[in-house]
């Protein structure tokens, strides 16, 4: 399989990037839900008019992984919205990071998680958090990797159901001593982050 290209994302791929959110979201966790609590959820969140609005919004950004003209894995970093006593401005976060199963284990991940934090150490180092699923081992590991470490729990509703979700917290100290531990390392990332 040829690597995907990863661009830069725009307010004209909101459709695109709603449509694989929802996708990804559901090939990843759908299992976990009942359907009247999943639907409405990714109805909600994965919504165009909301994606275009994330996307429109100068201190968010995001990048489409794409392969053959398809759309294959995305990841959206911005500003910290998570509950943690530190995560205020100017803190980032990693908010999204998906693959399609078809192209995971072949370090898409890794690259979409290199943009995203490029991105957000671009102005200089920054705190970055990080939301995961609690039962998502794979991704606290690869998160690991990078220097990350849990700080806090919250829960995440999806419909009825809220999940235990782990804050993961690396600082700009860090950032800015040792840069990215495993940037120069081939790695991938399991689907990790919810929202």
């Amino acid at each position: 399989m040829t690597q995907p290209a990863i661009r830069r994302a725009s307010s004209a791929d909101a459709e695109r990037l709603a449509a694989l959110g929802a996708r990804t979201f559901r090939e990843t966790f759908g299992h976990l839900y009942p359907i009247d609590d999943l639907e409405p959820f990714l109805a909600e969140v994965y919504a165009v008019a909301r994606t275009r609005a994330e996307l429109a919004r100068p201190d968010t950004a995001a990048w489409l992984a794409e392969a053959a003209g398809e759309a294959v894995g995305y990841a959206v970093a911005g500003p910290c919205g998570l509950p943690h006593r530190d995560a205020s401005p100017p803190a980032g976060e990693l908010k999204r990071l998906y693959v399609l199963q078809p192209w995971q284990a072949g370090g898409l991940g890794g690259r979409l998680f290199a943009c995203a934090l490029a991105w957000l150490q671009s102005a200089g180092p920054r705190d970055v958090f990080i939301g995961v699923w609690s039962e998502n081992s794979g991704a606290q590991r690869f998160y690991g990797r990078h220097g990350f470490r849990q700080v806090g729990e919250y829960g995440f509703p999806v419909g009825r159901t809220v999940d235990r979700e782990f804050i993961l917290h690396r600082s700009a100290a860090d950032f800015a001593r040792n840069g990215d531990p495993q940037a120069r390392l081939p790695h991938d990332s399991s689907n990790s982050s919810r929202r």
